[in-house]
């Protein structure tokens, strides 16, 4: 009877949330009041797939589904992307009958990455996809073996860990662990001898904290590496980015399965190389994975077409104190060759706590923007000053940037005449604030 309350209260809430337009949460937060371990008395499907990580869960997770539904599986997961254990709760319990069993072939989890280890006190996940650890909301997660260590106490015996294998610290979990699934990328065209970001989270190894050696680096810390002392290193990988064309917008995976993409980005093709890996695990031909996610668009919002005047444009959303984030959005920026415009909005720097704190503005390779392909940066919201400083130590001229307190005059200048294409970059805070203007 409490279990039947409980669920018969969960879903009266989630339905009256969803009419109202309120998050997830809520529901689920009511239902843990009134019975605290109501996930261990659920009966859960064969398949239970979590995804954790700094960055890419949102996106993983999506793809994954759409993978999974496109192949006749049945499958619940959290859409909205509320990701601690409240959230979690609100969607098992929406999804399940009022005797408490789940009604899908999949249970599909998208997990914050510090809270996992009370979510995965009661669902133990059958297979565990870790897509990376960044620097991420330093003032709320510290450094990231910090996060690290939160992570590990999320692990249980019987999980089938799937990581990716260029991240070396996600790869330090499979430390004494059998049945590891790896995914990563061979030496690409795209890929750099050294590490040419503002900092390097890969110069020290993750076990004996000695100097690491990098063979190639894809982006950041992720790469090849292999430590100078205790002979750490990547780990062969059973699923593989082979080789990939940012120009013509397509990667292919082990050799034979071609992917064209909608957002030309390496740091997206990591969220489908996760995504295909599961697919594959799961039975799922790999040829037909690949014609699944080709020119595949995200419906969660983080990437957003738009029109201003006779300018087309692409918003596309970062995590604010979360350099590695940003940094991929530059790179995209900085390789359109027909050339275009960059606005930058830091308005509000958490939708969480307020702290002011910018300084994590100074780990962001705007030096990228530097190139011929950027025409003119703009820079809007509170905090415009506070990026301009940032340029201001960069080799980028001065005339090229405009500084705009107010979004809206920002919008407005935009639309004035140019023509050029306009690639917006800011958070999930501050994106409503311009698609709002639109």
């Amino acid at each position: 009877m409490k279990v039947f309350l409980t669920i018969l209260i969960c879903k009266m809430l989630r339905g009256i949330g969803k009419l109202i337009g309120k998050g997830s949460s809520l529901p689920g937060k009511i239902a843990l009041k009134l019975c605290p371990d109501i996930l261990s008395r659920v009966t859960l499907p064969e398949y239970i797939i979590a995804v954790t990580g700094s960055n890419g869960k949102t996106s993983t997770v999506e793809m994954i589904a759409h993978i999974l539904t496109e192949n006749g599986k049945s499958v619940a997961w959290n859409r909205e992307g509320s990701n601690q254990i409240e959230g979690v709760t609100t969607m098992v319990l929406a999804n399940a009958t009022m005797g408490g069993k789940v009604k899908a072939d999949i249970l599909l989890i998208e997990s914050d990455e510090r809270f996992a280890r009370y979510t995965f006190r009661y669902i133990v996940p059958t297979h565990y996809v870790m897509t990376n650890l960044y620097r991420d909301q330093l003032t709320r997660n510290g450094h990231p073996e910090w996060v690290y260590d939160a992570l590990s106490d999320s692990l249980h015996d019987g999980m089938q860990l799937i990581l990716n294998a260029d991240d070396p610290l996600v790869s330090h979990f499979a430390q004494d662990r059998e049945h590891v699934v790896w995914f990563g990328a061979d030496r690409l065209s795209t890929d750099s001898e050294f590490c040419d970001s503002v900092y390097d989270d890969g110069a020290y190894c993750p076990h004996c904290k000695k100097p690491m050696r990098y063979s190639t680096r894809h982006y950041n810390h992720i790469g090849h590496y292999e430590c100078t002392a205790c002979g750490y290193r990547r780990h062969d990988t059973d699923y593989t980015i082979t080789s990939v064309d940012l120009d013509q917008g397509e990667m292919i995976i082990n050799g034979q399965d071609r992917i064209t993409l909608a957002l030309k980005s390496l740091y997206n093709m990591y969220n489908i190389l996760a995504a295909y890996t599961v697919g594959r695990i799961v039975g799922i031909n790999g040829e037909k994975i690949a014609s699944d996610m080709s020119d595949y668009v995200m419906k969660n919002g983080r990437v957003v077409s738009f029109t201003i005047g006779n300018r087309q444009g692409t918003l596309l959303t970062s995590k604010h104190e979360n350099s590695i984030s940003y940094d991929q959005s530059l790179r995209i920026a900085a390789a359109e060759k027909r050339g275009c415009d960059v606005m930058i909005i830091v308005d509000a720097v958490s939708r969480k706590y307020f702290t002011s704190d910018v300084s994590w503005l100074w780990d962001i390779d705007f030096e990228m923007l530097g190139c011929d392909n950027v025409h003119e940066i703009v820079l809007a919201g509170t905090y415009c000053n506070d990026l301009a400083v940032r340029f201001q130590y960069t080799d980028i001229p001065q005339e090229k940037i405009r500084i705009f307190r107010e979004i809206d005059e920002a919008y407005r200048y935009l639309g004035s005449g140019r023509e050029e294409y306009l690639y917006v970059i800011t958070c999930f805070s501050d994106k409503g604030k311009f698609l709002s203007l639109l």
